[in-house]
């Protein structure tokens, strides 16, 4: 008599929930079917990064109406996909999804390849979205680790190494039980148990099917899985802004495609660091916002002092940009500190006039 080692229990009850539970989600087949469209499923993932499912739908959805497929993404203007993406955050990931979709289009005759490896020598994509797609829309073993299923593999077998010296450890063991059939279905179950019941606070284990399995379960306090480092404090940094507004048109300008929000649109403003360069772009009647606008990216908080002024109909600035109009402005696609400074500046003429 052959007997289920825990591992095996652990992938079957793990499907046997997910068969019942899995979340209807727009890029995602049934339970069981193996089925996924892989430009639906490798968008989905590139979005999903670092950004919340609540937050990814609605732009999965413009962009597979205005983007149906690989080709027609592939096809699509560089500033017209920066502007689609603009609220989701980590800009190089537009960047790349174009890169790839571009690849795809031209050297795969428009099909994603099947395998981890192949999908690992497309630009722009990594380890983890290879095994995602790999797995979700061909069907193929691989070992899918996002942060749900970092925390759900971590509490599992408590792994007690700190975050990030932990993650061999955890995608071994996140190897030892993915099964070798229904892979996509077992890695979308993994990342529903942890962003609906092994969540980050407050772990509901009471309702878990893996529980009985769980060696964090057996703790005092499961939820001190996965261990993390003591956070260091985000260095602060200060910069300038320029709302330059002529005829009811505001200046734009492009920002370099490498860097921090590459190939997006903003408004003209100084370095950020200790002591940014104050210098306007053009001679004006400035005025300086009370209150900096504030936004905290990934490695580093910004306050940004915005300063605004109207200047004539020969005044155009240096450089590379364009005349926006000011009622449009929320059709330009700003990346979210831009578009918080746009507000900022439009509160304070709207409370002038």
């Amino acid at each position: 008599m052959r007997v289920e080692g825990p591992e095996t229990k652990i992938a079957r009850d793990l499907l046997a929930h997910y068969d019942v539970h899995a979340r209807r989600l727009p890029w995602r087949a049934p339970p069981g079917t193996n089925a996924a469209d892989p430009y639906r499923v490798w968008l989905s993932e590139v979005m999903l990064q670092q950004t919340t499912v609540a937050a990814v739908g609605p732009y999965f959805a413009r962009f597979t109406e205005r983007w149906p497929d690989v080709a027609a993404l592939a096809a699509a203007d560089d500033a017209d996909l920066m502007a689609a993406w603009a609220g989701l955050g980590y800009y190089a990931r537009a960047r790349n999804l174009l890169a790839c979709a571009r690849a795809v289009a031209r050297d795969h005759g428009g099909r994603f390849p099947d395998t981890e490896a192949g999908l690992r020598a497309l630009p722009g994509v990594g380890a983890y979205t290879a095994a995602a797609v790999a797995a979700i829309a061909f069907g193929r073993r691989a070992v899918v680790v996002d942060a749900n299923v970092e925390r759900v593999v971590a509490r599992l077998f408590a792994i007690a190494t700190p975050l990030p010296a932990a993650r061999p450890a955890i995608r071994d063991a996140a190897d030892r039980i993915t099964p070798d059939a229904r892979a996509g279905d077992f890695a979308q179950a993994m990342m529903d148990l942890g962003a609906t019941v092994c969540t980050p606070r407050n772990p509901a284990c009471g309702i878990c099917p893996l529980r009985s399995d769980c060696a964090a379960f057996a703790t005092a306090d499961p939820a001190i899985f996965p261990v993390r480092p003591a956070k260091r404090a985000k260095p602060h940094r200060t910069g300038h802004g320029w709302w330059i507004e002529r005829d009811g048109h505001v200046w734009l300008v492009r920002r370099p495609d490498t860097g921090l929000l590459g190939g997006m649109r903003g408004l003209p403003s100084s370095d950020w660091g200790d002591a940014p360069d104050a210098t306007p772009p053009v001679a004006a009647d400035w005025r300086t916002l009370a209150d900096p606008v504030r936004h905290v990216f990934t490695h580093f908080s910004l306050s940004l002092t915005m300063h605004h002024a109207h200047v004539g109909d020969d005044v155009t600035p240096d450089g590379a940009g364009e005349w926006w109009p000011v009622a449009r402005i929320g059709d330009a696609g700003l990346p979210t500190l831009f578009a918080r400074a746009a507000q900022a500046v439009r509160r304070e003429q709207d409370a002038r006039n």
